[in-house]
């Protein structure tokens, strides 16, 4: 697996490698409360928070865990979310798809299967990873039905998984993908992408 910064393309958005010119954009995008709600993130809507929150994200890069994007809304060429792989596992061939946000008016749209549709074949296609997961709190059902739409097994829940910012604890339900079911989860994804 080799883990390079990257641009993914799609039709409606591109992923490009996250950076200190996305804050102004994505601080826009975040006011809204709601968006983080079931993040572990607290909530990210001034410039320092979220200038503090990138920080980290290339932290991460650079050691090696995480490859961070900002989703770009192709129609505005405006920084409209982010997402990210992290718990990159060379030696195991697997990694994470997570940290994912987006702004309310892109929720609910073709955006999130475009995403997820670009980061999947990448991982799987370039990468050659074995294994794909995601992770969710438990309590927001909206998130967990939207991975089982994408074709991801559920696997079970991790109790008391994460510590919030409020010191209160979080459920984390797990879901998957593996390599030999993404031949027929990658033209699912294709269907869905031709109707939207």
């Amino acid at each position: 697996m080799n883990i390079q910064p990257i641009t993914l393309k799609g039709n409606l958005v591109h992923l490009e490698p996250l950076s200190d010119q996305h804050v102004a954009g994505l601080t826009k995008i975040g006011q809204d409360i709601q968006i983080w709600q079931h993040l572990p993130y607290g909530l990210l809507d001034t410039t320092e928070k979220m200038k503090v929150h990138v920080s980290e994200m290339l932290r991460r890069a650079a050691n090696g865990t995480d490859l961070p994007f900002a989703v770009i809304h192709l129609a505005s060429g405006q920084s409209i979310g982010c997402t990210r792989y992290l718990g990159i596992d060379k030696a195991n061939r697997k990694l994470e798809i997570g940290g994912t946000w987006y702004g309310t008016n892109y929720q609910r749209t073709g955006v999130n299967t475009e995403c997820k549709y670009l980061l999947l074949t990448h991982a799987f296609e370039s990468l050659g990873c074995v294994r794909v997961q995601f992770k969710t709190d438990a309590r927001n059902i909206r998130s967990q039905k939207a991975i089982e739409r994408l074709g991801a097994v559920k696997e079970g829940i991790l109790r008391n998984h994460m510590l919030l910012p409020d010191e209160k604890t979080r459920d984390s339900v797990y879901y998957s993908i593996i390599n030999t079911e993404w031949p027929q989860v990658k033209t699912m994804f294709r269907e869905k992408l031709m109707r939207s």
